[in-house]
């Protein structure tokens, strides 16, 4: 049996991505954010003053072109960022938006009244859905994430956008690596090519994907995945900020201006596997059947992410979210079944190559179930094991040498 350990403040369990707990069993993301707020309102009013001197730079620079590009999907914090820029500081952006096809109806209906509420031109760049289906199944496959051709669309196409463009500033929401607290408040945190690749991208490009002969897809099924070569983006100028590293982030807050000033649309229906009702609504599959693997590979899902959240920002308390955890993070959503519909793949098969990326760490076998320790403190059966004996083999042996180094 795996002793699995668990934040004292949040609910994140040491398994999740990039994040540490100490020894006074408090998270890295918990000290982070506790470190936010002690700052004090004066630190926060020094950070919006040098982001609006930069913004001020940037728009009396740009004199040919849009003042600066920002990547959207519609969502609560994309308002959030259009409002800061567009209505606050009366820049002209161009927004940009990465389409990867299973958008939810109200979704669509946020997106498409962007550029509407913010007098902006907006670009939506479609690839082709017989790609991204391919994509979809492909990139199960080899991660265990089909969602990875959002993830490179979301940080690759507003880059290409901008270097034809040549809009050197492109504005993007809160630090991608939030979880895990890797940053002080007062570090000065840039996009780079590096975090694309390593964190967002998973270490994979597109040519992973189209050197495979058998799939039949080549560069012109990947223009919008292309990333500029480093030469382009020193020419261009490009440089990204996240408007999260300038002020306050709370996605309750960005959700409650979004509604209030902008008719923002919630989700009609609520989630399977989360509370929330305005998170992630520009993919079907990012509450639902992604989210579901990141519970079969780490143990926690979307619900822990929300809820741990929520308790930093003084929105719910621990018990309130520990009984939403037991609720919802290991749900099998309906979804599953509209994406083995999407990609043709059985419902055996596709637990047979999700049980491949289970996380020794966290989970064990016993009478060809899978148990994980919980955070109420009983361990609990989720599903039965779909792995063949040479790969429970390996398994078991991975989770040995796991509890071999911490003896």
């Amino acid at each position: 049996m795996i002793k699995t350990v668990y934040c004292k403040k949040c609910v994140y369990p040491i398994s999740a991505v990039n994040l540490r707990i100490d020894t006074d069993g408090i998270c890295s993301s918990c000290k982070a954010h506790k470190e936010n707020i002690s700052m004090g309102k004066k630190f926060w009013i020094k950070r919006e003053n040098k982001l609006k001197r930069i913004l001020i730079e940037y728009k009396n620079k740009n004199k040919n072109t849009y003042d600066c590009l920002i990547p959207v999907s519609g969502g609560k914090d994309s308002y959030f960022q259009a409002h800061i820029i567009a209505k606050k500081y009366k820049l002209k952006p161009l927004l940009v938006t990465y389409d990867g096809n299973n958008w939810l109806p109200e979704a669509i209906e946020n997106r498409n009244q962007m550029k509407i509420h913010f007098d902006a031109d907006h670009i939506v760049w479609s690839p082709s859905v017989k790609v991204l289906k391919k994509l979809n199944k492909l990139a199960f496959i080899k991660m265990g994430d089909m969602n990875w051709q959002n993830h490179c669309g979301i940080m690759t196409a507003p880059i290409i956008i901008a270097e034809k463009f040549k809009i050197p500033l492109i504005i993007w929401g809160e630090t991608s690596w939030d979880i895990s607290g890797m940053f002080s408040p007062s570090d000065d945190v840039e996009f780079s090519a590096r975090v694309r690749h390593e964190h967002d991208l998973r270490g994979f490009e597109w040519v992973d994907f189209a050197k495979q002969k058998k799939n039949k897809l080549n560069f012109k099924d990947f223009i919008w995945a292309d990333y500029p070569s480093d030469d382009k983006i020193l020419n261009s100028g490009i440089r990204g900020l996240y408007i999260g590293n300038f002020l306050f982030w709370d996605g309750k807050r960005n959700a409650d201006l979004s509604i209030k000033k902008y008719n923002w649309k919630v989700a009609k229906k609520p989630f399977e596997r989360t509370y929330r009702n305005y998170s992630n609504l520009d993919d079907r599959y990012e509450n639902g059947v992604h989210d579901l693997m990141k519970f079969v590979k780490f143990g926690y899902g979307r619900c822990s992410d929300h809820a741990s959240k929520d308790i930093r920002n003084g929105h719910m308390k621990r018990q309130k979210a520990i009984s939403l955890v037991k609720k919802y993070d290991h749900i099998i959503s309906k979804d599953l079944y509209h994406w083995l519909k999407y990609v043709k793949m059985s419902e055996k098969k596709f637990w047979k190559i999700a049980d491949t990326f289970r996380d020794p760490r966290c989970w064990w076998i016993k009478n060809n179930r899978w148990y994980k320790n919980n955070l109420w403190g009983k361990p609990s059966s989720y599903g039965k094991v779909y792995l063949n004996k040479n790969q429970i083999k390996k398994f078991n042996f991975q989770q040995k040498k796991f509890l071999k180094s911490l003896s």
